[in-house]
Formats: C-alpha cells, structure tokens, sequence
C-alpha cells in the first residue's frame, strides 16, 4: 500500500536513528535536560512533543498551498501555540501533578525548535500523511532520548523508576547509596552526551 510504502517507512524510521533530532541534530536539547529528573515527567514531556509535533505537521502540511509565503511562520506559531495550549489544558485536568512537574516547560514547546524546524523543512513542503509519520518519528525519537535519561537519573538518583522502588533494601543495607549528583542538571546534560557519543560512533561504524 503506499501509505506504508519504502518511501514511508524512511520518513517514519530516520527521526529515530541516523537523523535522530538530539542525538543527530543536537535540537531540543533544553527541555531534554529541564523535565528528565524523574521517569514519569519526561514519558509525559515526550508524549506530549509527540502529539504536538505529529498533529502540527499534519495540519500545516493541509494548509502548506493556502498559506501565503510572508506569514508562514506566523501561521506555524498560532498552529502550534493552539495544540500546545490543548494539550497544557488537558495535563492540567487529567496529569495535575505532573503538571505541577513540567512547570512552565509545557508552555514552552511552542519554542522547541524540532517543531518549528520539521514545520519549515518537510511539512510545508511533503502531502500530509509522510508529514504526520515524519513529526510522529521525531517526537518519538525525541521522546526516546528523555525516557533514557529520566530513567537512568531516577533509578541511580533515587533508587526507583515511576515512584515505585527497584533497588531492594538490602542493597542499601550492604552500603550502597542513591548518588546525589543523578538529581542536578548537570548530569543531564552529561549523559546526554553519553548518548550522542555511543550514537555518533555506531552510525560511523556502520557507515
């Protein structure tokens, strides 16, 4: 079928390995490192980038003819400022703790600059189905980056993933500590670098 044509399943596929929006960019590295404390905030963060990134694509890609030249950017911003404010709304009904988490970082999607950049290089451009497949694979693919992070940061940071305990008491009882440092910013970023260093390497092996 050519919906899932080879074409297809390339545009889908390439967000998450080789063009991977952080690991193959280095876009959106801020908000990666702001909600990643914690497990659940970041699936949170990440789905939520996912169905912005996803739906925006789709709706600019069915505007892209009718939209004129000089306020394209005008129009991505009132398009992706609308499914932000949805989707804030929504957390704040259904997730208000984790709400609470993501602060103002929810807010501030509007600025994450793999929207902005997937609005201007392939949905203005692309029909509107490989437009939904290319922002559905880089919100997962950003997505990918934050649930690895948290959940290293947490389980090392508190002994825990999603709140519930998964280092066992023992282990504490035998001498081992929660380190400290997996809860400051500074260690998101540094194993963020991780990440992109192991990605980096793989793809130029294989290449």
């Amino acid at each position: 079928m050519a919906l899932f044509s080879k074409a297809n399943k390339e545009v889908f596929t390439r967000p998450l390995n080789i063009d991977h929006p952080i690991l193959g960019q280095v876009l959106g590295i801020c908000s990666a490192l702001a909600v990643t404390a914690q497990l659940e905030p970041a699936i949170v963060m990440g789905l939520a980038v996912t169905i912005i990134t996803a739906f925006s694509n789709l709706i600019i890609s069915v505007l892209r003819n009718t939209i004129p030249n000089r306020i394209r950017i005008i129009v991505q911003l009132v398009v992706v400022a609308a499914l932000v404010t949805i989707v804030s709304q929504v957390l704040k009904a259904f997730a208000y703790d984790v709400s609470v988490q993501l602060s103002v970082y929810v807010g501030l999607i509007i600025t994450n600059c793999i929207l902005m950049g997937r609005l201007e290089a392939f949905a203005m451009t692309n029909k509107p189905w490989p437009s939904l497949l290319d922002g559905i694979g880089n919100g997962l693919g950003y997505a990918m980056i934050l649930v690895i992070v948290g959940g290293i940061r947490e389980l090392l940071g508190s002994g825990t993933l999603l709140g519930i305990t998964i280092i066992p008491k023992g282990v504490y009882d035998a001498g081992y500590m929660d380190n400290g440092m997996m809860t400051m910013p500074a260690m998101a970023l540094i194993l963020v670098g991780c990440v992109i260093w192991i990605h980096r390497a793989y793809f130029y092996k294989e290449q």
